[in-house]
């Protein structure tokens, strides 16, 4: 009789403790500071209106009035930091080549017209712009520009050399980087731990984790942003047929982002920052906004801003 009561004596307080450290994080935890707020971001520069991750497509987004550009970086045979998505240039370029093999001089532009990645049976056609750019042609253009970096690959050099870059252009407070991977998002935070870190997707799990078991007040979280997708739209970009029935149970599981976004205490009680990537139609960014997303992340620039000015969708909100 003895244990049981002790057990249950337990587990109440542990249950207690969790629920108002849930409620009230900065009990324990000291509230991070945002230098910027990203509402609206876009991916690749906007892949949907203009060439994937080009001077043109970061152009328009900053017209239209993007908070944030979110862009993939690579390194050249030379050394060069290029702002590209794949590792190949066969998707983009049409030619059998890793990057880290050319020179950046000898760079073929991009093809004429691209898939966009989170839009089925969709294509950008570009305009006169179709060449890969440096990351520090962006910094260069855009110094007042909250900047997304995803280090596509697991390399040393790249991490140091987009660091230097950031140091140099003055930028870690408009700056955020990472990857999916957690080995890399690690290398990036002891590369540079002023730049804010985006959570790794194993992190991700990590914190879904800890928020359902009651741990998530107890653990200290070194990033300050979330990027996660909706998986709602999984059935938009792949035929709903084609699933297996094990991604359909996740898909339904996760469909309003795992009940997730720890909302109330990873975005508005510490100071982290919820993206959610990418949505290209209305009433996904209405479900994101809805579920208390910081941001929404779109390959159509010009759509989110429509909706978000109709909505009277700010950063002040």
């Amino acid at each position: 009789m003895c244990a049981a009561v002790y057990v249950l004596s337990t587990v109440t307080g542990y249950v207690l403790t969790s629920a108002l450290l849930l409620k009230c994080p900065t009990l324990l935890h000291r509230r991070k500071r945002g230098t910027f707020l990203s509402r609206h971001i876009s991916h690749r520069g906007g892949a949907g209106e203009n060439l994937e991750n080009t001077m043109a497509a970061f152009k328009h987004a900053v017209d239209v009035g993007t908070d944030m550009l979110e862009l993939d970086c690579h390194l050249t045979k030379d050394g060069q930091v290029v702002v590209t998505h794949d590792a190949n240039l066969q998707r983009g370029c049409g030619i059998n080549a890793d990057i880290s093999s050319v020179a950046y001089a000898e760079l073929p532009p991009y093809l004429c017209k691209l898939g966009v990645t989170f839009q089925r049976e969709c294509f950008c056609e570009g305009g006169q712009d179709k060449r890969i750019p440096l990351l520090r042609d962006v910094f260069d253009a855009f110094p007042n520009t909250p900047v997304n970096i995803d280090i596509k690959v697991n390399d040393d050099k790249l991490i140091k050399k987009v660091s230097e870059l950031v140091v140099k252009y003055d930028r870690e407070h408009l700056t955020v980087w990472g990857n999916a991977s957690n080995k890399i998002v690690k290398k990036c935070y002891k590369e540079n731990p002023h730049i804010p870190v985006l959570f790794s997707f194993p992190r991700v799990l990590q914190i879904l984790g800890f928020f359902y078991t009651g741990l998530l007040p107890f653990v200290p979280l070194k990033e300050q942003f979330l990027e996660i997708p909706m998986p709602s739209i999984i059935p938009k970009l792949v035929d709903p047929e084609k699933l297996t029935r094990t991604q359909r149970i996740i898909t339904w599981l996760l469909a309003d982002g795992g009940r997730l976004y720890c909302h109330a205490y990873v975005c508005t009680c510490v100071c982290f920052q919820v993206y959610v990537w990418v949505l290209n139609d209305e009433e996904d960014f209405q479900r994101a906004f809805e579920l208390g997303a910081t941001g929404v992340m779109t390959d159509f620039p010009s759509k989110l801003k429509d909706f978000m000015d109709r909505n009277g969708i700010d950063k002040t909100q």
